[in-house]
């Protein structure tokens, strides 16, 4: 019986690339190489017994001798196993190549080149004339909001420092290469000197104090030696204080970098030594344009609509956008099956959990319009659809501000489809400024109550609700206008009391004027005053009233020409001649008159009380009787009518 070749039937690794047969040693063969290494060479080949004669020789022994087989015999079974076709080996695959993992579309589009940094063009024009002109300083500081580019526009300025060209010969340029071993070392993120350190977990002094003594020493390999800190305001008070003399006075070959997004929690000692970069929001049509070139470049299709939705939710984070993009475009996978993706509006609303903006159009038209039931049914079917009440409200009040804008600027050229622009230009040609503020207000205050309402959805119909019975009321200050010029209107219309002499009409000056000239000349401090203001409240019929002129009438039981008397006060009350002229003619009731007149009136206003009007009923010789005591509570005058 002979061995196998291996003991799990299969030949040994170290034979794998063998493919001729009669190359390949039997286990025989192995077996009588290792015998002649125990026991010495063997016979030749063509003398050794094969193992049947060996099988029959140790019986031979055990149950005496055996005729042996002859050697023809012998011969045919070797060539018979010799001859015998041999299976062939089986052929492994190769092992394929590991699967790259994915990257998101925020690492993947992470600008490389200050071109590819969108949004920051006043900084990047800084440092490229900086650059240009050799004026680098020792310490940069970006600020900003999450997702803006503050650590990538970190790295690009350390490429920039270090890149040495595609000919190694290059300088410091506001446009790296990228091929150059520096740029690809940074941008990769292993490069020997560029350091980045996180402060949110290296905060304390002996993370300083490794930097502060690594700075002495020269760049490797690199012209700069550049330190990288994120969320440096994570820094403690004792870190700051350690860095400072080494951020004021650093080697020349060492530049720091700093990237915060709160800069206010920043030591103004740390400030006045960096120079600082307030990296701005990028504007929601940039994002979308921007949007629209990662979709391209993935082979993704995307509506314009659904891409101008991402970029209002990542406001004005380029890595929000992103990761909201990624996810929009897994959201399209699962329903594109195997005509490929595409983003549509519907995707990234059903996402994101808004409102369609046909739904809030016509919402706000129910509102205007008085449509309290299909205001509710409107309501009800956004809130079926997942929409929260808050979203709701939320898209109210973006309509009413873009209203507000559409007025102001006459157009709304960031509209996202024909439809929406129509509709917005035609409410802002409908409604006045004031309705839509007031429209503002009420929007904000239900969107306050939607936010903390036991039931939101509630809250959210209520406020609408109380929002549409409030919108055909009239703005407050054309109403204020309104009610002065009727005033206005039933003043001329008013006859003078007594009528004009002869039909002619009456000429009145304004009461406040009058009254006010007397109090003027009472208070003239004229020796006479207190005379002349008596003689004026009581005698004087106002017929014409204009600056240096009064002419007036007196009533019947008065004869005197109080003429100068009232030229005298007048003169001296105001510091001017007057002419003063007594005319037949009626004029308006004196002052003593328009009082007696208003306390008559008042009297009539008692006697005509239900109360009082059911006493003198019941008492037919009950007298109203004015008290002219003081008030025992507060003080003062108080009328009291009793029996």
């Amino acid at each position: 019986m002979s061995d196998s070749p291996d003991m799990f039937g299969d030949t040994p690794p170290w034979n794998e690339d063998e493919d001729k047969p009669e190359d390949k040693a039997s286990a025989a063969e192995l077996e009588a190489a290792g015998q002649a290494s125990m026991f010495g060479d063997p016979a030749p080949a063509e003398e050794r017994p094969a193992a049947a004669e060996l099988e029959a020789a140790g019986q031979g022994s055990m149950f005496g001798a055996a005729e042996p087989p002859p050697a023809a015999k012998v011969a045919e079974e070797r060539a018979a196993v010799d001859l015998a076709p041999r299976q062939p080996e089986p052929v492994r695959p190769a092992a394929a190549p590991a699967a790259q993992p994915y990257r998101v579309l925020a690492r993947k589009y992470r600008p490389q080149t200050f071109a590819e940094l969108i949004g920051q063009e006043a900084m990047v024009t800084t440092l490229a004339n900086a650059i240009r002109r050799e004026r680098l300083a020792h310490a940069f500081l970006m600020t900003g909001v999450r997702g803006v580019g503050k650590t990538s526009t970190a790295r690009l300025i350390a490429k920039a420092l270090n890149c040495i060209g595609a000919d190694g010969k290059g300088g410091p340029t506001i446009d790296p290469c990228g091929h150059c071993e520096p740029c690809v070392a940074i941008a990769e993120g292993r490069h020997i000197d560029v350091i980045e350190m996180d402060a949110a977990s290296h905060t304390g002094v002996d993370d300083v104090r490794e930097i502060i003594e690594a700075v002495r020493y020269a760049a490797v390999s690199a012209r700069y030696k550049i330190y990288i800190i994120d969320e440096v305001h994570m820094l403690s008070r004792n870190a700051f204080n350690a860095l400072l003399k080494t951020l004021e006075e650093p080697p020349a070959h060492v530049k720091f970098l700093f990237a915060t997004t709160e800069v206010d929690k920043l030591p103004v000692t740390v400030l006045s030594r960096c120079q600082r970069f307030d990296l701005r929001r990028i504007p929601a049509p940039m994002l979308a344009e921007h949007f629209a070139r990662v979709c391209t470049a993935e082979g993704v299709a995307a509506d314009a609509e659904a891409l101008a939705m991402v970029a209002a939710a990542a406001e004005g984070s380029v890595r929000d956008g992103l990761s909201i993009l990624d996810q929009a475009i897994a959201h399209a996978d699962l329903d594109a099956g195997q005509d490929g993706a595409r983003v549509s509006a519907e995707t990234v609303r059903d996402m994101l959990g808004l409102s369609d903006k046909g739904a809030q159009r016509r919402l706000l038209d129910a509102v205007l319009a008085g449509e309290g039931a299909v205001l509710l049914e409107l309501v009800a079917h956004q809130f079926a659809l997942g929409v929260e009440p808050v979203a709701i409200m939320r898209g109210q009040m973006e309509l009413a501000h873009r209203i507000a804008v559409a007025q102001v600027a006459g157009e709304l050229p960031d509209a996202a489809s024909s439809e929406e622009r129509a509709a917005i230009e035609g409410w802002a040609k409908a409604m006045s400024a004031g309705q839509v503020h007031r429209l503002w207000q009420l929007l904000l205050k239900g969107f306050e109550e939607v936010k903390s309402a036991p039931d939101p959805l509630v809250a959210a119909q209520m406020a609408l609700l109380r929002i549409m019975h409030a919108s055909d009321m009239p703005d407050p200050g054309a109403l204020v206008k309104k009610l002065e010029d009727l005033a206005a209107s039933a003043a001329l219309a008013a006859p003078a009391p007594g009528g004009a002499a002869g039909g002619q009409p009456v000429a009145m000056a304004p009461r406040l004027d009058w009254e006010q000239l007397v109090a003027d000349v009472e208070h003239s401090g004229h020796p006479s005053a207190m005379t002349i203001g008596t003689t004026m409240r009581m005698q004087v019929r106002v017929v014409e009233l204009e600056p240096g002129l009064l002419r007036f009438a007196q009533p019947p039981a008065f004869r005197e020409d109080i003429s100068p008397l009232l030229r005298d006060g007048l003169n001296h009350a105001t510091g001017e001649r007057w002419q003063v002229e007594r005319v037949a003619a009626e004029g308006a009731p004196t002052l003593v008159e328009r009082d007696d007149a208003r306390k008559a009136a008042e009297v009539d206003a008692v006697r005509a009380a239900p109360l009082v009007k059911a006493a003198l009923e019941a008492f037919p010789e009950a007298e109203l009787i004015e008290d002219e005591r003081a008030a025992a509570v507060g003080g003062g005058a108080r009328r009291n009518w009793r029996q």
